[in-house]
Order: structure tokens, then sequence, then C-alpha cells
């Protein structure tokens, strides 16, 4: 599920390790990728935040399910960037209702 979109001015290849960067100031376990598409998944507990740009130009914040850990990354995000947070997360490509 799809939860925020930032809004930044880079292309998201150059913004990838500034965002990188921020997001290890506050939490432990962050692992990243660049090649084609930029990745950020951050591991709180048993939950995987990505921030990725798979589906769009921008970093979005995905997770498989709601909680207070996708709240955490986004309060974090907020003190810095420009995320829209969405009212009702929108779903991936690949995720269906079943």
């Amino acid at each position: 599920m799809i939860f925020a979109e930032m809004e930044y001015s880079e292309e998201y290849w150059e913004f990838h390790e500034e965002l990188k960067q921020y997001l290890s100031q506050y939490f432990d376990n962050v692992e990243h990728g660049l090649q084609s598409d930029s990745y950020i998944w951050i591991l709180i507990e048993k939950n995987k935040i990505t921030l990725d740009t798979f589906s769009s130009m921008k970093h979005q914040v995905k997770s498989a399910k709601p909680g207070a850990h996708v709240q955490q990354v986004i309060s974090v995000l907020q003190k810095k960037y420009k995320i829209n947070v969405y009212a009702t997360p929108d779903l991936e490509g690949h995720e269906d209702f079943l």
C-alpha cells in the first residue's frame, strides 16, 4: 500500500543519497539501492517500510500494512521535507483485494 509521496525539485537519483543519509540518522536498520530506480528499506521491529520510485518519479512511502511504523517514518520525513499523505492508502499495481 502507498501511504504518501514526497515532493522535491531534484531528480530522484540525485536525491537518493541525501534521503538515505537523513533516514539513517533516525533509524538503525536502513538498506538502500539505486539502479534504474531508487529504494530505501527501513526495518522497524518486524515491519518493513519502503520508500521507492518504482511506480512514480518521486519517492513513495509504502508498507504491506498500516500501523504506527508507517506513521513513524512519515513523521520523520515531515520534519524536513514536503510530503503528501494520502487520506486513504493506494494499492500498488501488484496488490489486489483478495
